[in-house]
């Protein structure tokens, strides 16, 4: 029998970004130059544009080719990998997007779920702050727009979402009792160290800013006062899996002559990562077989999502399907799981009869 696959990691960007001075202005002066990130367009040789973001100068770390991000590539590179159901989200820039971009960026969103008849659905993107704007453009977005979640970057500036200025967004979050997208941002807060190797830095700065955001999150106690909130990590939570035992806090069998690690908070932390914590299985294949299967066995399958990164690799989501499908040595049950089941039930996704079927 079939499976039926969600893709939770399908980029958007505005259609027009490149072809609206408005928009584009929007993304370009949004990112703050003051702290090193500098954007700008440049044509390549095929005569496409390219928006690249940089940071530090002459290191780059985001490209978005024009003509990428249409509905009709969306569609395309789904129906050439057997992808049923995208879930779409701005990739990064939600950093730094001021309200107004934001809502032009939904709009468009939502225009483009109107024309997949059903195939994609929106995150809400907005400035996460707890203005009252902005709790209406997240409320607008819920409950007229119909998305299906709300995206956040994994921190803004230097601040990791534990801190308590982003509480009042919470709070909203929390009663709209959707699921909140943490996407990675371009590099980690602390980022000197990584920036000289090219995949070192694009690849592994992901990684440390993701496990870093993970670990403030499940040590601050959070998910205490906002116990309905449910965040989705890209790059696997940054390898959590890896860490899940080594920080989960628990006391030696033996006297000590001092305690230099904190035995207690253990089953809170557990606690967390069963109700509150879970995982995008960013373009799996690149992770390698072994690696995803231990983060399934050790995480549980029933917290893990599908999701390619579409376009940063074309090739990505028709690997990534494949490698779910033919490669991973996981059951059945769990195979739907990542690829269908968890999205559906996360995201409430109104999934037809016949591909409900298919997954039963």
């Amino acid at each position: 029998m079939p499976v039926t696959v969600v893709d939770i990691n399908i980029h958007h960007l505005p259609e027009d970004l490149f072809s609206n001075p408005r928009i584009l202005n929007g993304f370009l002066n949004s990112a703050p130059r003051g702290f090193g990130e500098i954007a700008r367009v440049v044509t390549m040789d095929n005569g496409k544009r390219q928006l690249i973001l940089e940071k530090p100068k002459g290191y780059q770390n985001l490209n978005y080719v024009e003509g990428d991000y249409s509905a009709e590539s969306k569609l395309a590179a789904m129906d050439d990998a057997g992808v049923d159901y995208g879930i779409m989200r701005v990739p990064v820039w939600q950093e730094w997007l001021d309200l107004e971009t934001c809502r032009q960026v939904n709009d468009n969103a939502f225009d483009i779920v109107q024309r997949s008849h059903g195939r994609l659905f929106a995150t809400a993107c907005v400035p996460p702050w707890g203005g009252k704007e902005n709790i209406y453009e997240v409320e607008r977005c819920v409950k007229e727009l119909g998305a299906v979640g709300v995206q956040v970057a994994c921190h803004y500036g230097q601040l990791y979402l534990d801190d308590e200025v982003f509480e009042p967004y919470w709070k909203v979050l929390d009663g709209l009792g959707v699921p909140v997208i943490v996407h990675h941002t371009p590099l980690p807060v602390e980022w000197r160290s990584l920036v000289e190797y090219t995949n070192f830095r694009r690849e592994f700065g992901r990684i440390v800013d993701q496990a870093t955001a993970v670990g403030r999150e499940l040590f601050s106690g959070m998910f205490d006062r906002f116990p309905n909130l449910r965040f989705i990590h890209t790059m696997l939570g940054g390898n959590w899996f890896a860490n899940t035992a080594l920080l989960t806090p628990h006391a030696s069998n033996k006297k000590e002559a001092m305690v230099r690690l904190d035995p207690t908070g253990g089953e809170k932390i557990k606690g967390y990562l069963e109700r509150n914590i879970f995982f995008d299985l960013t373009h799996p294949h690149s992770w390698g077989k072994d690696q995803v299967e231990c983060a399934l066995k050790v995480n549980g399958a029933d917290h893990f999502l599908f999701g390619s990164s579409f376009p940063v690799v074309y090739g990505w989501m028709s690997q990534g399907v494949e490698f779910v499908k033919s490669t991973l040595d996981i059951s059945a049950a769990d195979r739907d799981m990542v690829l269908s089941g968890n999205a559906v039930r996360l995201f409430r996704l109104p999934v037809p009869a016949a591909d409900a079927a298919a997954r039963a």
